[in-house]
């Protein structure tokens, strides 16, 4: 045999131990738990410490699983409440694997595990929603609301009490889940309800019903606001007369004042002769001439009338 014969003899050999041992050993880290299969079928028991193991090269499949908690996130689905109000429901969960083993008998992967978990939580969540009130799904205490003027105590006082919220569906869900998910080496950490909504016709009808409950609230401001109203015009109106009453009363009683004054000025003024006398009742009648007569008027005096006494002195 040559020497390079026996050196490349020796390559093969070498190359042959590699592939051998790389075969043979494998690395399992901090985060991964690992399940070896021969011919598809588990043998042995799960890997779940870090290091290196060994494995039946060739014929042993090396089966990786996550050890971390992992994230199910749940489709939009459209439920009914118990009050016949239809939703969109979208919920997501936290799980891990707890036994590898049993993990990979009954679901394979995680993409198993993920289709198996869809129908367990989407069932249980469709289940408790649809045996509660919407008021229970979207609240989970009976808070006093906090008013913010005179709006939010007429829209607190609609609000109505719960004996089961949305916490403690969350948590129905997540025990009943549980018990469902025990043999498949699972464990479900968390389920939460993400996102709540209306389908299309049953939000039209809540903004109608939310623009009826405004329109009521700013109806009854403006009936309240129209009463006010009136009862300050009707004061006003009674003082105004009250006033008006008064400044009349006054007034005349100043008029009264003045003509009696006047008239004592005048008396004094044309009680001091009979020339005087006669002054005043030809001034007086005179200004009755202007008042009562124009160049269209036509009358009828007695002979005895004063007026006509000086109509005849004219002449």
């Amino acid at each position: 045999m040559t020497k390079y014969a026996k050196i490349l003899i020796l390559t093969a050999a070498l190359l042959a131990t590699l592939i051998v041992v790389l075969n043979t050993v494998f690395k399992v880290r901090e985060t991964e738990q690992v399940v070896i299969t021969q011919f598809g079928k588990p043998v042995g028991e799960p890997k779940t410490t870090p290091g290196l193991k060994l494995k039946v090269p060739f014929i042993q499949k090396v089966n990786y699983f996550e050890k971390r908690f992992m994230e199910w996130d749940g489709d939009p689905n459209q439920v009914p409440t118990k009050d016949k109000k239809f939703i969109f429901v979208e919920a997501y969960a936290r799980w891990q694997i707890t036994d590898p083993l049993q993990f990979f008998k009954r679901l394979t992967d995680e993409r198993g595990a993920l289709s198996r978990l869809s129908d367990i939580l989407d069932g249980e969540t469709r289940d408790y929603i649809a045996n509660h009130n919407l008021e229970e799904v979207v609240r989970s205490t009976n808070r006093v609301p906090t008013p913010s003027g005179s709006i939010g105590e007429e829209v607190g006082d609609t609000l109505s009490d719960i004996t089961t919220g949305r916490l403690d569906i969350q948590k129905l869900i997540l025990e009943s889940a549980n018990e469902k998910a025990i043999d498949l080496g699972i464990i479900i950490l968390d389920v939460r309800l993400k996102r709540l909504n209306y389908v299309e016709e049953v939000k039209t009808q809540v903004h109608e019903r939310m623009k009826s409950e405004r329109y009521r609230i700013a109806e009854k401001f403006r009936s309240e606001g129209a009463g006010e109203a009136s009862k300050i015009n009707g004061e006003k109106e009674r003082d105004l007369k009250v006033i008006q009453s008064e400044a009349y009363r006054k007034a005349e009683e100043i008029r009264g004042q003045a003509d009696a004054r006047a008239t004592a000025i005048y008396a004094n003024a044309y009680n001091q002769s009979a020339a005087a006398r006669n002054l005043y009742s030809f001034i007086k009648s005179m200004e009755t001439f202007e008042k009562t007569f124009d160049t269209t008027t036509t009358i009828i005096l007695s002979t005895r009338s004063e007026l006509y006494k000086y109509l005849i002195e004219s002449d």
